[in-house]
């Protein structure tokens, strides 16, 4: 998937001083988020409506995974999953509790939104919880323009589940 801007690509700094690039989801500071991130669906989540992706999924060449960095320090991730060449998936956005309410979230996002964009996709979804727990990703994402919608790929629906979408236009 050569074709977007994260592959080969320089890193994108913000004036927040956050560095989002694509990164190696089994180095270690990027595992142990990962699993701080599977903790939490287990926590919040019954077993069968756990959908978020390990580091084998998230190393699969249809997902493009980037991390968030201040200084070298890992405060967040996330990645982008190629459902089919109109449709991508968000998928293990996840930041740190000492991050959190910082923008982290806010930064992969965009740079996330904007590979969706350079891809060609008209559509972006996502699944997460519908507990409280997940209220505050919830509310970012809604900030962001995605609207609930209806199952999609291979989701059925859950009274645990929350999916969501975003119609973009393309650069093409």
């Amino acid at each position: 998937m050569g074709r977007d801007r994260a592959e080969g690509a320089a890193a994108l700094s913000d004036p927040s001083g956050y560095v989002v690039a694509p990164d190696d989801p089994a180095a270690p500071d990027v595992r142990a988020l990962l699993q701080r991130h599977l903790d939490f669906a287990d926590e919040h989540s019954p077993p069968e409506d756990v959908h978020a992706l390990n580091v084998d999924g998230l190393l699969a060449p249809e997902v493009t995974f980037l991390s968030v960095r201040v200084d070298g320090e890992l405060l967040g991730v996330g990645a982008i999953k190629e459902l089919d060449p109109s449709h991508g998936e968000l998928k293990s956005m996840h930041t740190l509790v000492e991050a959190r309410g910082r923008g982290v979230g806010r930064a992969v996002l965009t740079e996330l939104l904007g590979i969706a964009q350079d891809r060609g996709y008209t559509r972006v979804s996502l699944e997460t919880g519908s507990m409280a727990a997940f209220a505050p990703a919830r509310a970012m994402y809604a900030a962001a323009g995605f609207v609930d919608c209806g199952p999609f790929a291979d989701y059925t629906e859950s009274s645990y589940s929350s999916f969501m979408s975003l119609a973009l236009t393309t650069n093409r």
